[in-house]
């Protein structure tokens, strides 16, 4: 994968969390980032799935995991998992004291009932 596959790996991370659900005051499960513009977005199963709307409103088509310890890749375009691709610009994934889901203190207590499955 490379900047043919809609790669940057030089663009850092729009930051620890979804820029979006920041913006709304909303939580995440799980984090993705953009490896085209490095856009932080929440996954399919948060509430707000700000990951899939930011490929839908720019076709930036690639996601890396923004989890600690993982390093897949997904193509919404092609719906095709990498397990592994090019290194990004750090840091690669939220810090290890954010939890997940997250951020601290705006996750209700019954988050789970709010998971897109």
């Amino acid at each position: 994968m490379t900047s043919e596959h809609g790669i940057d790996p030089g663009v850092p991370p729009t930051g620890a969390g979804c820029v979006d659900c920041d913006t709304t005051g909303g939580w995440w499960f799980h984090l993705r980032r953009c490896a085209s513009c490095g856009h932080i977005g929440c996954c399919d199963s948060s509430p707000g799935q700000h990951a899939t709307a930011h490929f839908e409103s720019t076709g930036h088509p690639v996601v890396r995991s923004y989890e600690p310890g993982e390093g897949w890749f997904w193509n919404y375009a092609t719906e095709e998992l990498q397990e592994s691709g090019p290194e990004l610009a750090p840091p690669v994934s939220r810090p290890a004291d954010q939890p997940a889901p997250g951020p601290a203190g705006r996750v209700p207590a019954d988050w789970a009932a709010s998971l897109h499955r």
